[in-house]
């Protein structure tokens, strides 16, 4: 009881600072008509952030560039062979295989895909900080080389010399072009036996344009596609799920499916020799793994010995097991754990990436009073996001709105600074403003609503916007639900009928571009926001027709100014996301998807295979590498 005290405490002291901040910096409009051209436009301010190991642009641990005389990665050391990493799953491993349910799992440490990411890229140039892999940045896993024959097929070279690990039934065969047909026909239905797509997958749906899928020979793999568009099957290929991960054949043929980790078989650098539900999983290298460090090509992969995820729920004893040097590494940590590891450990390295997607309240937009995009105006500038920016995230958030794609996917769409001033004006703090729409629309008084909230999302920023919002006459009641129910109520059974929130918001959205071009069309699954819009519906076919990618990012772009114009959504900035990091692992700069993710690791066996660890430093602190 005396905890909930002090939460309630701290939290309203929170909202009460943000919001007399707001109000003491503010220059609200004098105007008497419901525009928004006299309000205040956001602008950058500096601000020194807490944590002086990371900076308000999500990016990579600082790097020197490429000189003349070697490689960017000179500086980082020379890699050592050896020792463990341990690593921290927020939940049980509740699935082993392509085929299984999309529950967290750890199967990327032994399973592979065609493609990986480019280990000797500049982290300046690309720091694999966002979900989305451009086909610039990435390079040949499984395959070796791939190329469009035409604008509807592309053409996969496998590697020669992969080899399945030495285990029982596949007993270290070479990996061939059938394997990469059976995976495929297995997932989506598409022949060997298979007919029906597997309906627990992410991605089926994507697949049912593929036509067929061939293997002219021991190393090449042809897949052709219904629609000729290359941006759009790469994309689609290079998806990150881990149902795109190759299983070996005979292993489901021996045991129907592979939900028994003893039957855990792949071709990746890490073999599984034990697992205890809700406590750990344990992979030691693969002698025989196929794979080079890229930027040091006579090193055999990978350098650690062993690599122990540890299932540990609560934060906090995560958090305890880094200062104590029992994890090795933690990704999506908050700001304010952040903080307070560089206090009490200030050893502990800190870098950042992107949140997901942004924070955002939706709203149903087929409804009233939201069906007026007057009140949708109102309620985005009744809040005052460079105070929010500035105060409750201390400068460590850029405080501009988003629209439906992340600012960090350079070229896919338009970040803030570019959008026309009119559109800047619309989300500029101004509260006298918000209250003349709302009287325009017939609400000069206010309305009451409710929001439901999934209280796993940042609840001290909902309570910030409910009072923002308050001040403007909206009076909001906060119904706070866990994940599952919250996902049940809003996405599955569609009841709820105002507002809703969550900590993955609907708008700066990280994957790929042509699946957001559907994110919001008019009956799309993932459309519960009650948004029809003619304009919007136009963009993915005109997208899906066009072969040539800068129209696609034109289009792309074209469809983020629709959605900020629109306002389907209330913008709450972009968080940052943090990764704390022993200062004897080495290679970790927050790559999203080496250890962590909403459904697991999706890259594991790259990154685990090519991080290192120092001894050296590890022994200079007093713990042993083993």
């Amino acid at each position: 009881m005396k905890s909930g005290t002090v939460r309630i405490t701290i939290t309203c002291l929170i909202v009460i600072s943000v919001v007399l901040a707001s109000c003491s910096s503010s220059t609200a409009s004098t105007s008497t008509a419901p525009v928004l051209t006299t309000s205040t436009t956001p602008t950058t301010t500096k601000t020194t952030s807490p944590l002086t190991t990371a900076s308000v642009f999500p990016t990579s641990t600082k790097l020197t560039t490429t000189s003349a005389i070697g490689n960017w990665w000179d500086s980082l050391g020379k890699p050592q062979y050896g020792g463990t990493m341990t690593i921290r799953l927020p939940s049980d491993i509740g699935n082993w295989e392509p085929d299984g349910p999309q529950a967290l799992n750890i199967m990327a440490g032994w399973l592979e895909k065609l493609v990986q990411d480019d280990w000797t890229l500049n982290p300046t140039v690309f720091s694999y900080s966002i979900i989305f892999r451009p086909s610039d940045y990435v390079k040949g896993g499984l395959a070796e080389s791939w190329e469009f024959t035409d604008p509807g097929t592309i053409v996969f070279h496998l590697r020669k010399g992969i080899h399945w690990q030495n285990i029982p039934p596949v007993n270290g065969r070479e990996l061939t072009s059938d394997d990469i047909v059976f995976h495929f026909d297995r997932q989506y239905g598409l022949g060997g036996g298979y007919t029906v797509s597997n309906p627990l997958i992410v991605l089926g749906s994507k697949f049912k344009d593929l036509t067929s899928l061939t293997a002219p020979d021991k190393y090449t793999v042809v897949f052709k596609w219904k629609t000729p568009n290359p941006e759009n099957i790469m994309e689609i290929v290079l998806a990150n799920p881990n149902e795109l991960c190759i299983e070996a054949p005979e292993a489901v043929k021996q045991w129907g499916n592979l939900m028994d980790w003893h039957h855990a078989i792949g071709t990746g650098p890490f073999m599984v020799t034990d697992y205890v539900s809700g406590s750990s999983a344990t992979l030691v290298k693969n002698p025989n793994y196929w794979g080079y460090d890229e930027r040091y090509p006579q090193n055999q992969l990978p350098y650690i010995d062993t690599l122990k995820v540890l299932i540990i729920p609560d934060d906090a004893t995560a958090l305890a097991g880094l200062r104590t040097g029992k994890i090795d590494v933690l990704d999506s940590c908050t700001m304010q754990q952040a903080q307070q590891m560089a206090k009490t450990n200030p050893e502990i390295l800190q870098t950042t990436a992107v949140s997901r997607n942004g924070v955002t309240i939706s709203l149903k937009n087929d409804i009233a009073p939201f069906n007026d995009i007057r009140v949708r105006k109102a309620m985005q500038i009744a809040i005052d996001l460079n105070s929010i920016s500035s105060s409750y995230y201390s400068g460590t958030v850029v405080p501009y709105p988003s629209s439906m794609t992340t600012r960090y996917m350079k070229g896919w769409g338009i970040p803030y600074e570019q959008w026309p001033q009119d559109l800047k004006d619309q989300y500029a703090y101004n509260p006298t403003a918000a209250k003349q729409l709302l009287a325009a629309a017939g609400y000069p008084t206010g309305f009451k609503t409710d929001v439901v909230a999934d209280n796993s999302g940042d609840m001290d920023l909902l309570q910030i916007v409910q009072s923002y919002l308050a001040a403007v006459g909206i009076n909001m009641e906060i119904r706070p639900m866990d994940a599952v129910t919250w996902n049940t109520f809003v996405r599955v059974q569609r009841k709820y009928d105002q507002m809703s929130y969550r900590a993955n918001g609907a708008l700066g959205l990280i994957f790929e571009p042509m699946t957001q071009l559907t994110q919001f069309q008019t009956g799309n699954a993932s459309n519960y926001f009650g948004i029809s819009d003619p304009v919007f519906d136009t963009y993915y076919p005109k997208a899906l027709a066009s072969t040539n990618i800068d129209d696609i990012k034109k289009v792309v772009v074209d469809a983020n100014l629709e959605v900020a114009q629109q306002h389907f959504f209330i913008s709450l900035l972009q968080p940052t996301a943090f990764g704390l990091c022993q200062p004897w692992l080495k290679g970790f700069s927050y790559q999203v998807g080496a250890i962590g993710g909403s459904s697991g690791p999706f890259f594991l066996n790259f990154y685990a295979a090519r991080y290192w660890i120092d001894g050296n430093i590890k022994k200079s602190m007093g713990y042993k590498n083993q």
